[in-house]
């Protein structure tokens, strides 16, 4: 690795770990969602060039992630939905074992697309919080 691919590096993870040291739960699960992409893309380049020590360790990486979002599921408060996303990660996880065993890309895009729809709701669900927060302080505002 090059000093200034070194130097990046290092300015990327910097930049990542001040992130996280002062974001929320939602935007920390957010960064979460973010990083398994980007150990999926980076796994896809390396399995196109026949890295194959990149690819484990990306695919490995992305494996991780999705097993902590896993974890992160209250299954007694999230009824149903946790209850799916918990079957839904253990898919994604059983998807990125096939794509590392066969190098076949697409299943690394099939849980890519899965991935950004979970993210997608995801962030929804942050949309519609900040609404209800801002609803809530004018509202407070309107009885004073």
């Amino acid at each position: 690795m090059t000093p200034a691919r070194r130097a990046l590096n290092e300015y990327k993870q910097t930049n990542i770990d001040a992130g996280a040291a002062y974001a929320d739960p939602h935007t920390l699960i957010t960064m979460l969602f973010d990083g398994v992409q980007e150990r999926i893309s980076i796994a896809k380049g390396a399995m196109e060039r026949k890295d194959f020590a990149t690819k484990g360790k990306a695919i490995s990486k992305a494996m991780d992630i999705i097993a902590y979002l896993q974890s992160c599921l209250d299954k007694e408060k999230g009824g149903d939905l946790a209850s799916n996303l918990d079957s839904l990660y253990d898919y994604m996880i059983r998807r990125l074992l096939d794509a590392s065993s066969a190098n076949k890309p697409e299943l690394l895009d099939e849980v890519s697309s899965l991935l950004q729809e979970v993210g997608s709701a995801w962030s929804a669900i942050r949309v519609a919080a900040n609404k209800q927060v801002e609803g809530e302080a004018a509202a407070s505002v309107g009885e004073v």
